[in-house]
């Protein structure tokens, strides 16, 4: 099983990758290794864009129709199969199918895990000095790498991690900075606007409300420190590719439903 998800997904991104980087060489760009994490990131998230498309529009339609939602399952409380019918009922009038979003994330995370492993193999052969990972998997003889690619990176190593780098070059601690920064920003867009939800009435509801709100927020808050701690302990490498895929999610979301509840920030910006 795991050999077929090697060559159904893993080994082609990992030539793909390799042909980025050949094309940069061929050009003489500098920094070519990681501007071709950089260019591999934008085209996974170009080829996933559809699928990634369809789930931010689901999960944003479920949002809108939530406050709804539960209005119908303290109403019909007891009465489960009342309440199926005025879900089906809801769910037709908004054109919302609460399975739309489950697809698109099941093709969409085993491409990220492998680009993830693919990524953390590439950063790997620097420090092993071994190219047979990278070279045994390659389809076609000219992107056969002749010797281990250079990680540098304006001025840093995109094999070694911050915390490794942190002694003599103190400012590296902006890179997992930055990553918790975007994820958080992410992360606020995917909420709903506060003037968006519909207030119920109902204690109980009023409860189950307000925890789900206060786990939302911390979640919020939380998530992105974990990946801002990842991305210290981990090469720089995987910090690019992170980030990069991070900023073509907060483009899309943008795009498509808007900020979110980031709307807060935009409107004092505009302000100012």
């Amino acid at each position: 099983m795991f050999e077929i998800f090697n060559i159904v997904i893993t080994n082609p991104i990992t030539n793909l990758l390799v042909g980025f980087y050949k094309l940069f060489v061929l050009f003489h760009v500098p920094f070519a290794f990681g501007l071709s994490i950089i260019a591999l990131t934008a085209a996974i998230r170009f080829i996933l864009y559809p699928f990634t498309s369809s789930q931010i529009k689901s999960a944003h339609k479920m949002q809108k129709i939530a406050p709804h939602m539960s209005a119908i399952r303290e109403k019909h409380k007891g009465d489960s199969k009342r309440q199926n019918e005025e879900m089906m009922k809801l769910y037709k009038e908004h054109g919302v199918n609460p399975a739309a979003g489950c697809l698109p994330l099941l093709i969409q995370l085993p491409v990220t895990i492998s680009l993830y492993y693919v990524l953390r193999t590439a950063v790997a052969i620097h420090s092993l000095k071994s190219l047979a990972p990278i070279n045994k998997i390659l389809y076609f003889d000219f992107l056969k790498l002749q010797r281990v690619w250079d990680t540098s990176f304006f001025g840093m190593s995109l094999g070694d991690s911050p915390s490794k780098l942190f002694a003599h070059m103190p400012l590296i601690i902006l890179i997992p900075i930055l990553t918790g920064v975007f994820q958080f920003v992410l992360s606020k867009m995917m909420m709903p606007e506060e003037s968006a939800l519909v207030p119920t009435t109902a204690k109980q509801e009023k409860k189950e409300d307000d925890f789900q709100a206060a786990f939302q927020k911390q979640s919020m808050i939380l998530f992105p420190i974990m990946i801002g701690y990842f991305s210290f302990s981990f090469p720089v490498g995987l910090s690019l590719y992170w980030n990069t895929f991070t900023i073509f999610g907060i483009l899309q979301q943008y795009i498509l439903v808007g900020p979110g509840s980031a709307k807060k920030w935009l409107d004092k910006v505009k302000r100012q």
